[in-house]
């Protein structure tokens, strides 16, 4: 077996989308010849933790090694799983946070992993180090891996780094330093993965020393594991359940979709009589005040956080998925790993994109209603078309090879051919 080191702030039993992507990564390299070693963060206090998400990776015997660090997350731990706060507030935080910690303030976290890093591999040989970002700081400290232990390094980016749809740069002398640390960090990797077309032009088209076979694509995926794990369970009645799981934050808000069902029940109420709203997440104050100013509670069900599994199980459960980002700063690199969650459960899906790397993926899914994410007719009319078809039984039918491609277990054979390339190792 070959050795890989991962390094990665986000993991079990942190809950959350950033988790699962290097989670079943080093559940499923152990297929493919290499045996992970990851290193995560100590007891941190997070707005999720993830019960299921934990028992797996304790499922799959990975060597996981915990870092504590004096980032907020570690300072405040004795608080554990924290509130959410609201988006005004969490983007207040954010902005100030960019403003005084560089690259982000995940940067004392990634320093004590590099520490723990060099006393492993002073005892223990690996043949290669991957990190998954962000954080991004872990890029920029572990930037120098390769030339003080000849290690091979390969980036991980699950978003993009300089100017993503939460960069703040209170002067340019911010951005500066930020293309600095990136620069440093993609020249030192051997090999940089990406989750989309999108952000692998970008990272080419702004830094000229890269090539097109420098960046390899791997996007999210599902788990066919969590798929046949879930006990299914029946609607509480025969009503069309349209459900969204996941958080609302910075460009990506309900407030479009509750119009247009707003619209829908003033034109067509034996019709929205008939269709229920499910949420699964943290739908904050001011989403839940928006419903109530709309007056569309009894038409909303919402279930509040649940585990990975329990979220997946109301997705079977559900008729249709809905899906939306907005119109922001690189929306168009945007890779969410709940689409492709979605994709496994074969439901229709009701898509509310800008142009970019998401709109492109659901258009060849085959069951998906494609929709503006701040077209209120437009997506009224799509509810209203959707429902009509839920009626007749004619919903959609995605394309079964399609969805195949998205195999978590699929996409970690990609990773691993992607080290032992970097090692000049063929497989048979």
């Amino acid at each position: 077996m070959l050795k890989v080191l991962v390094i990665a702030y986000y993991f079990p039993p942190m809950g959350l989308s950033g988790v699962q992507r290097t989670l079943k990564f080093v559940k499923y390299l152990k297929n493919y010849n290499w045996e992970p070693t990851v290193i995560t963060t100590g007891n941190v206090a997070y707005f999720a933790h993830d019960k299921s998400l934990q028992q797996e990776l304790e499922d799959s015997q990975v060597k996981v090694i915990r870092v504590g660090g004096k980032e907020p997350n570690s300072l405040l731990s004795k608080y554990g799983t924290v509130k959410l706060p609201s988006e005004i507030i969490r983007k207040t935080l954010s902005r100030l946070s960019q403003v005084f910690f560089l690259p982000d303030n995940k940067i004392s976290w990634a320093k004590q992993a590099y520490k723990k890093c060099i006393e492993i591999v002073s005892t223990e040989q690996f043949d290669c180090v991957f990190i998954s970002g962000p954080p991004f700081s872990a890029f920029d400290v572990f930037s120098r891996i390769k030339k003080d232990y000849q290690i091979p390094l390969v980036l991980d980016y699950r978003d993009l780094w300089v100017d993503n749809q939460f960069s703040f740069y209170i002067t340019p002398f911010h951005r500066v330093i930020h293309k600095r640390k990136e620069y440093k960090a993609l020249k030192a990797a051997d090999k940089i993965i990406v989750t989309n077309r999108r952000i692998k032009e970008k990272l080419i088209s702004s830094n000229k020393f890269l090539s097109f076979d420098d960046v390899y694509i791997i996007p999210h995926g599902f788990d066919p594991e969590d798929m046949s794990k879930v006990t299914m369970i029946k609607k509480p009645n025969d009503k069309l359940f349209i459900t969204y799981a996941g958080l609302f934050y910075e460009y990506i808000t309900p407030k479009y979709f509750l119009q247009a069902f707003k619209n829908l029940l003033l034109e067509s109420p034996s019709i929205a009589e008939n269709i229920r709203l499910a949420f699964v997440g943290f739908l904050r104050k001011e989403n839940q005040k928006l419903i109530r100013d709309l007056k569309l509670e009894s038409y909303v069900v919402e279930f509040g956080y649940l585990n990975h599994l329990e979220t997946i199980q109301k997705l079977f459960m559900s008729d249709v998925l809905w899906i939306m980002t907005g119109r922001g700063k690189s929306s168009d690199t945007i890779s969410s790993g709940k689409l492709y969650e979605y994709f496994g459960t074969r439901k229709p899906i009701i898509a509310c994109f800008p142009e970019g790397a998401l709109k492109s993926a659901v258009s060849e899914y085959k069951a998906a209603f494609i929709t503006e994410p701040d077209n209120i007719d437009e997506i009224k009319n799509t509810m209203l078309n959707v429902y009509r078809l839920f009626k007749d039984g004619n919903l959609p039918k995605p394309d079964d090879d399609f969805i195949e491609n998205f195999r978590r277990d699929l996409l970690t054979e990609q990773l691993a051919k992607q080290f032992n390339n970097i090692l000049k190792i063929s497989v048979v």
